[in-house]
């Protein structure tokens, strides 16, 4: 009976379980929808803004002197990294690979004697380089729902610092989304901006021109000291979404596989469950056979 009683409480609490897992997924699902619309949105006004930089870059008939591209000279060797994770768990690998590719790089840096200033997004990046004795230098949460504005204030504290030669390059380590079955952590060079990429891209686009030189007012520099600023503030903010987004889609996965495994469990405890209760029956019917056997 104690056996029986033992198993009815683990049926209680598998199931109680499966309906928080279920409601987490609906939720995950609600966030991930909205949060994938966002992303959507933005993304291509990221991509023409920084396809204008690389354009106007391109057709310069000067060598560009803009920090922004070409770097500060005589910087330090030393790098900025904003390592961005999630406030709350349960979803799965994705804190895990994020911090994981994060301390490679930091071991790549220390390796190879570069300095480095720290910072975070999110707890779960907190909780993990304060275990481990990393130094933070600033901690920022923008929640599930980050408006342009306070992203494109950090952005705008990374440009005044790199400009003032404090560092030789800025960098964010973040969970990418590429589709809803695959995100990957990569590591983005924001400061200086890497335009080459995007020239390469471009090349056979009609926008690039195929080699027609254009003729600029206002100046190249001018269009440029517009344009830079704002590609690095929208493309911080991309990289934002797009982390959250990943992580609401892996946070999704993962309780839905908590919930198809508690189900699993829940079929498995009943078998159990019934199985001991027929034994228990069939013992009891025994008891009562061989008892009226006895008496004739």
């Amino acid at each position: 009976m104690a056996q029986i009683r033992e198993i009815k409480k683990r049926m209680v609490a598998v199931s109680t379980i499966q309906r928080i897992t279920k409601t987490m997924q609906m939720i995950a699902t609600a966030k991930f929808t909205s949060s994938l619309q966002r992303a959507k949105a933005t993304r291509p006004y990221t991509d023409k803004i920084r396809e204008l930089v690389a354009q106007v870059a391109a057709n310069s008939s000067d060598d560009l002197d803009d920090p922004l591209i070409n770097g500060v000279r005589n910087a330090p060797d030393r790098e900025l990294v904003l390592v961005v994770s999630s406030d709350r768990g349960l979803c799965g690998a994705y804190n895990s690979h994020v911090l994981r590719v994060a301390s490679k790089h930091l071991a790549s840096l220390n390796k190879s004697g570069t300095e480095y200033e720290l910072q975070i997004v999110g707890k779960k990046a907190a909780g993990y380089f304060t275990f481990a004795g990393t130094p933070i230098a600033e901690q920022y949460i923008f929640g599930d729902k980050p408006d342009f504005e306070p992203v494109a204030e950090v952005a705008e504290s990374f440009i005044t610092r790199f400009n003032a030669g404090e560092f030789s390059a800025v960098r964010v380590v973040y969970m990418k989304f590429i589709a809803t079955s695959k995100q990957e952590p990569e590591v983005m060079q924001l400061l200086p901006m890497s335009i080459e990429d995007v020239v390469d891209q471009d090349a056979d686009s009609p926008a690039a021109g195929h080699g027609v030189s254009y003729e600029f007012s206002p100046s190249v520099e001018q269009i440029l000291s517009e344009l830079l600023p704002r590609a690095v503030k929208t493309s911080l903010y991309q990289a934002i979404n797009d982390a959250i987004v990943s992580e609401q889609v892996m946070r999704m996965i993962a309780m839905k596989a908590a919930t198809d495994n508690a189900s699993g469990l829940g079929r498995t405890l009943k078998r159990d469950f019934n199985r001991a209760r027929q034994g228990k029956i069939t013992t009891e019917l025994t008891e009562i056979v061989s008892g009226a056997a006895a008496l004739e």
